[in-house]
C-alpha cells in the first residue's frame, strides 16, 4: 500500500497535540529582531509596538501618533516561514491599544494520499499540495495607574490553525501584565494564557484519506479540545549612560511553566524556569549592537553524558529620525551547530500633519 504522505504526518502531529504541555508553541517565537537578537529577553524592555506581543504594559511607550511594526523570518532553510505586523496607536495621554497579527505557516506540503489510482498503479499527476498554517490576532490594551511609575496591559487573542483542507481550529484566550518604573530600572510581570487558552479542532477526511490512515496503522483524529495552560514570565530590566552618546540595556527573564517537569536549567516535578539574558548597547540613538542567550538545556550524548545546551544571538539595529531597521540571527538548534536563521523587521512612526 501507498505511504500516506506528507499530509498524514501533519495530521498525526496535530492529533498528537491533545496534550497540552506544547500547545500553540508558535506563539513562544517571538515578534521583533531588537527582541529576538537580545535572546528573546524583552518583557521588561519592550517599549514599541512589539510590545503588544512581550508585555502590553510597554505599548505606553509608544510615540507619535500610529506605530507600524513588520517582521519577516525564515526556519529551517526556508520550508517554514514567520511573519508579523502589528499597528498601535495612543488613545490619550494614559492609554494605547494595539493590534498583532502573527503567521507561521508550512507551504506546499505534497498530498500523496491519491497517488495511487483505483487500478494500483502510481499517477503523480494525482499529487496536490497544501498549507499548515498557525494564525494568531492580538487586541492589546494598555493604561497607567494613579501609582506613579506602574502600568497595567491585556492582550485579547484569536487563533485560526490548519492543516490544508483536512483540520482546522479556533482558540481563544487572554493575556494580562505589568510594568513598574523606578528611576533606571524596569520590572515587569506577564501571565500568558491566564484562563487557559481553548483550542477547538475540527476534521474533514475523504474516504479516501480515511481509508491510508487506516491501511498505514493510524488512528482516524477525532473532533477536540485542545488547552494552552498558563505561564508567568518575570522581567528585570537596567538602562546604563555611559559617557554622552553611549547607552547599555541589560535584561533578565524568567518564564515559569507549570505543566510538569520540562528540559529547562531549572526544573521541578511541577514548575520549571527557563531564564534568558540579553544586552543592548546603543551608540548616539543611531547604531545598535545586540547579543542574548535562551533555551537553557541539558543534552545528552550517546554514552548518556549530559551537557549544557544554550541558544545564542546576535543583532544590529539602525534608527534614523522615525524609522527604526533591525536584523538578528538566532540559533534554532544546539550551540554550535549552524541552524541559524534571519530575522528582520521594521518598524515607523507616523506624526499628523500640523498647520502654523
Amino acid at each position: 500500500m501507498a505511504a500516506a504522505g506528507a499530509a498524514l504526518c501533519f495530521l498525526a502531529t496535530v492529533q498528537a497535540q491533545d496534550a497540552p504541555k506544547y500547545s500553540n508553541e508558535f506563539l513562544t517565537l517571538g515578534v521583533g529582531a531588537r527582541s529576538l537578537g537580545m535572546g528573546y529577553s524583552h518583557v521588561a524592555a519592550a517599549s514599541d509596538v512589539t510590545a503588544g506581543y512581550w508585555n502590553p504594559a510597554g505599548l505606553l511607550d509608544v510615540r507619535g501618533d500610529l506605530q507600524v511594526g513588520a517582521m519577516h523570518s525564515e526556519y529551517f532553510a526556508g520550508i517554514a516561514k514567520y511573519d508579523y505586523i502589528g499597528v498601535a496607536k495612543p488613545i490619550d495621554s494614559s492609554s494605547v491599544i494595539s493590534i498583532s497579527y502573527l503567521r507561521f505557516g508550512v507551504d506546499n506540503i505534497p498530498n500523496t494520499t491519491d497517488l495511487i489510482d483505483n487500478n494500483g498503479n502510481l499517477d503523480y499527476s494525482r499529487i496536490t499540495s497544501f498549507s499548515a498554517t498557525d494564525n494568531a490576532f492580538l487586541i492589546s490594551y494598555a493604561r497607567h495607574l494613579k501609582v506613579p511609575g506602574l502600568s497595567v496591559g491585556a492582550n485579547a487573542k484569536v487563533i485560526y490553525r490548519s492543516v490544508g483542507p483536512f483540520a482546522k481550529a479556533w482558540g481563544f484566550g487572554l493575556d494580562a501584565a505589568l510594568r513598574y518604573d523606578r528611576g533606571p530600572w524596569r520590572f515587569a510581570a506577564v501571565g500568558r494564557d491566564i484562563t487557559g487558552t481553548f483550542n477547538a479542532w475540527s476534521y474533514s477526511l475523504s474516504d479516501r484519506t480515511k481509508e491510508v490512515f487506516l491501511q498505514t496503522g493510524n488512528e482516524l483524529p477525532v473532533n477536540g479540545v485542545e488547552v494552552t495552560l498558563p505561564r508567568l514570565v518575570l522581567g528585570v530590566a537596567r538602562q546604563f549612560q555611559i559617557g554622552s552618546k553611549v547607552d547599555l540595556l541589560a535584561e533578565l527573564d524568567l518564564e515559569n511553566t507549570f505543566d510538569k517537569q520540562r528540559n529547562t536549567l531549572i526544573a521541578t516535578d511541577t514548575w520549571s524556569g527557563d531564564p534568558r539574558l540579553g544586552i543592548e548597547v546603543g551608540y548616539a540613538r543611531v547604531v545598535y549592537l545586540r547579543a542574548g542567550v535562551n533555551y537553557f538545556q541539558k543534552i545528552a550524548d550517546v554514552n548518556g553524558k549530559e551537557s549544557l545546551n544554550f541558544q545564542p544571538n546576535i543583532g544590529v539595529g539602525l534608527k534614523i529620525k522615525s524609522v527604526a531597521l533591525d536584523y538578528a540571527l538566532t540559533n534554532i538548534g544546539q550551540s554550535g551547530v549552524a541552524l541559524y536563521s534571519n530575522v528582520f523587521s521594521l518598524r515607523f512612526d507616523l506624526f499628523k500633519e500640523t498647520t502654523s
